[in-house]
This record gives C-alpha cells, structure tokens and sequence, in this order.
C-alpha cells in the first residue's frame, strides 16, 4: 500500500463532498460498474453523523436517470444529495432570460424542458459525447459570432475523464475551442468553481474549512476544493494517473488509493 498523507482526517471534519464517476464507479457502456469497496464505503459514511453530499460534473444524462443507474450498480443515493451542473445553469438561464444553443448529449434534454431555446442568445456546452460534431460546433460558432454580446457557458471544464476504461475527451477542450474560435471566455457552471462547490457545503449547513471533497480529478476537484477553501483528498482511481502526485500546481490535502481507505480514515478520526 502507497504511503498514505496523516494530517488531513486529523482536523475537524463536519461534512463530505464525493465525485461521482472514478471515485463510486468507473462508467461504461453497459451502465458501469462500481469500484470495489465503494458500495459499503457510501452506506458508512451515510450512517455516521457527518453529512454527505455528490458534487459532479455529470451532464450526459439527467439527475434522475443518474440516481437510476448507481441503484443498478448498488448505490442508494437520493436525487436531493447530488449537485450536477444543469439545475445550476437552469436557474441561472431563467434569472438572466438567455435562451440557450444546447451542445449535450440527447439524455440530458429532458433537464431543460422548461427552458425556453426558441431563438437562442447564448450556448451552453456540456459533455455531449457524440454531440460534439463539426456540424453542431460550427452553428454554435455561427451564433455566438452574430451576438453582440457572446455568452458560452461550459458544464464544467475538464480536459478528460475514465469511460469503458478508457480516457476520454470531456467538455473543456471544446469549450477552448469556441473561445479561441470567438475570442471570449466562457462561464464555467461545474467544478472547479468554487460558487459550484459552495452550494453543496450551504446545503449541508457548514463552513467549508470543516469539509473534505474526496475526488479523482486533480484540478477539477482538489484544486477546485481547495480554492474553495476545503480540504481535498486524491483517489488513485478513475482518471487518476500517477504523475497526478507530482502536479505542478495542486497539491492534495492527501492521496488515498480509493473511497474506502479515505472513508476508513474519515471515520476514524471522528472517532478520536
């Protein structure tokens, strides 16, 4: 076993954030499949007096049908526990009265029902997997070259995650590509901004110096944590890869080899 950092679940833990794909399970074209020892690692952690909550950049299908596939694979989640992206860029679309050009996959859809796209103002980009072809960029392109003022929202802005084994693009590098396109910046709605994390720590009620994101993407999770001001735990999981330890820039509260160990040491030292 690789040497585990000791201080970090020593501290005053109040409450826990968990990544969904890589850190509970590995996605796949069959539904997926859990990472072992993760199931009983959730129950745990669920039954002890620390709340926890799912903080995922999760766009390709909607919440509901999220909840669906991780009871198929043994995860009792609630649908109120997980904080995706398009609820958030919902609220935000309806406040601002931006009527979005949808870049995502065709399961997550359903999610904006009650928003209006006639005449689109803006264009939002999630992970769109198949959807991200030349044809649908280009009209994205097209728009935001014809407005005024360009707004692109990005779910997130991932370089790549872990799908069927296999890495895969996510949505920042088509999201860098319409900004270099147009010569704007987008508005990223998703880890790692720290207002995203700070509305699953509100909803726990609180402060996020006692919280821990526990996460396999090393900037989009522990990064985003900890400019968030929480504590962020590793998982040699997922997209984990081992020069992850040596990052240039972040550097994690701990590195764990899965959710099961971080969860042993979370328990144990609320136990002292």
């Amino acid at each position: 076993m690789k040497r585990v950092m000791s201080d970090w679940y020593q501290k005053k833990i109040c409450g826990v954030l968990l990544d969904i794909t890589g850190v509970l399970y590995d996605s796949g074209p069959d539904g997926g499949t859990a990472i072992p020892g993760s199931i009983d690692a959730v129950k745990r952690l669920k039954a002890s007096s620390l709340p926890v909550r799912f903080c995922t950049n999760e766009t390709t299908t909607t919440r509901k049908c999220l909840v669906e596939k991780l009871s198929k694979v043994g995860f009792e989640l609630k649908e109120t526990e997980i904080f995706p992206p398009i609820p958030a860029i919902c609220k935000i679309l309806q406040q601002r009265n931006l009527r979005p050009y949808l870049i995502v996959t065709d399961d997550s859809r359903p999610d904006f029902a009650g928003i209006d796209q006639t005449n689109p103002n803006c264009v939002v980009i999630g992970d769109a997997e198949s959807n991200f072809s030349y044809e649908n960029l280009n009209k994205a392109f097209q728009l935001l070259m014809c407005l005024e003022k360009p707004v692109l929202f990005s779910l997130g802005k991932g370089k790549y995650y872990k799908h069927g084994g296999k890495l895969v693009l996510d949505a920042g590098p088509f999201m860098k590509a319409l900004e270099f396109a147009c010569d704007i910046q987008a508005e990223v709605v998703g880890k790692p901004e720290p207002a995203f994390f700070n509305t699953a720590v509100q909803d726990m009620g609180i402060s996020a110096d006692t919280c821990v994101m526990v996460g396999d993407d090393i900037v989009g999770d522990i990064g985003g944590a900890q400019n968030s001001g929480m504590r962020g735990v590793q998982v040699r999981t997922g997209k984990y890869r081992p020069e992850d330890e040596n990052h240039p820039t972040v550097k994690p509260d701990g590195f764990v080899d899965n959710l099961a160990q971080a969860v042993d040491l979370i328990l144990a030292g609320q136990s002292k």
